[in-house]
């Protein structure tokens, strides 16, 4: 089978998938020799990493090109729970509520993490071969760092039967909200085999949506039919929360609690450090190459991810204590180029593999002004360096930042779109 994301292309691969994906909906802008990752796509591909529920497919890797990213993703071969329905009509109502369970397990550990789905439906929900329910595409469309000062999000997205009237207002909602209600009328196509609220007319639609006349069919349970019509309230401020619908008598029969998995403690600021340059974490072999850096990794350390411009910041012609570069020069050259940049500066290096440490001969406000710099490599002809203060003055490390990068310009990696000012 092949999982159909809102952009990409996906191929098996014995048992992964690999995902190609061009996350322009999510900021991404991606051309032949440049990329741009605006201020949150860090955080988003951090949180994504990150969860790990064995009803959400799982992201195991991402990796880079100049042109892309590449996601690996779970393989999930038992198929779309859509194609279920279509088979079968509709599912006998124990069987939609096991299928609810893992749902609504599914969205609340995301939610707790400030992910919203914001597109749920039957097509982004598979199933493993086990019949245990994967929730696809999540993560990718919202994080609650994108809300506004309302506390809001204003992004209109999501398949139009499976979407909140509220969304569809284009007035700002809650995203946790949002996603109960297609929940909702998830449980209702599971059940009924239709949508409640269809029409080939689109503003027919949403004007159907936005009185929420929900008519149950005549075999829906009591149960069944109440939640239902609590899930689906126009008014997101009285509709049911996922809190509880974990209290409700209908839900909580044969319901199990999601067992915790036990998986490595990833925090965000283990994912965020650029590197440990302390005497205690200098690696004592010596490698033969520099460390890998993947796209998440790229991604996650750094600082707005513009590879032919790093050394450019806007923030009043100021850096911050930290920085990074793309060369494409070979990491010795890099080394050399950067020990050579360093002696009329006053500082003396020391190397380890690498790692760099570069510090001051002057001792300034704040003591003796040192640096720690480490080469990645993103690609065989593709290397990140990053720099980063690790003692003295801040401003001190701005003069230095200021004379030091000019003499690196000719191993910076520069685009037709982005060069470094002389």
């Amino acid at each position: 089978m092949s999982v159909r994301p809102s952009v990409g292309i996906v191929f098996p691969v014995s048992a992964l998938l690999i995902d190609i994906w061009l996350l322009y909906k999510s900021g991404l802008i991606m051309s032949a020799g440049h990329l741009f990752l605006p201020f949150q796509i860090k955080r988003e591909i951090a949180t994504m990493k990150l969860i790990r529920h064995p009803n959400v497919v799982q992201l195991h890797e991402v990796m880079a090109s100049k042109s892309k990213i590449y996601m690996v993703l779970e393989f999930v071969e038992g198929g779309e729970l859509f194609d279920k329905i279509v088979n079968s009509g509709k599912l006998g109502e124990d069987e939609a509520r096991r299928y609810f369970h893992q749902l609504i397990n599914a969205v609340d550990y995301c939610h707790s993490r400030g992910v919203y789905h914001r597109d749920l439906k039957p097509e982004n929900l598979l199933l493993d071969s086990y019949g245990a329910l994967k929730v696809s595409d999540f993560g990718l469309s919202a994080f609650s760092p994108q809300t506004k000062e309302d506390g809001l999000l204003h992004t209109a997205c999501g398949t139009p039967n499976y979407v909140a009237p509220e969304v569809l207002a284009d007035k700002g909602y809650d995203g946790m909200a949002a996603d109960v209600w297609s929940c909702g009328i998830i449980l209702f196509v599971l059940m009924a085999g239709y949508l409640p609220f269809d029409d080939p007319n689109l503003m027919t639609l949403y004007k159907l949506i936005a009185r929420a006349n929900v008519s149950c069919p005549p075999w829906f349970s009591t149960g069944a039919r109440n939640l239902i019509k609590r899930i689906l309230d126009p008014n997101p401020h009285t509709r049911i929360t996922i809190a509880q619908i974990l209290e409700d008598e209908w839900f909580k029969k044969d319901y199990k609690p999601p067992q915790s998995e036990h998986n490595e403690d990833v925090s965000l600021e283990d994912v965020d450090a650029a590197f440990d340059s302390s005497e205690e974490h200098l690696v004592a072999e010596r490698r033969e190459k520099p460390e890998s850096m993947n796209a998440f990794a790229l991604i996650s350390r750094s600082e707005g991810f513009n590879l032919g411009n790093l050394f450019e910041k806007e923030m009043m012609g100021m850096v911050k204590r930290e920085t990074s570069f793309a060369s494409q020069r070979t990491p010795q050259e890099i080394m050399s180029k950067i020990e050579e940049a360093c002696g009329p500066l006053g500082f003396n290096v020391r190397k380890q593999n690498y790692k760099m440490k570069l510090k001051g001969d002057k001792t300034g406000r704040k003591g003796h002004l040192s640096v720690a710099t480490e080469v990645f490599e993103v690609a065989p002809t593709l290397h990140m360096v990053e720099l980063r203060k690790t003692g003295g003055d801040t401003l001190e490390f701005h003069s230095f930042y200021k004379n030091f990068s000019s003499e690196l310009k000719d191993i910076v990696w520069k685009t037709e779109s982005n060069t470094i000012a002389k």
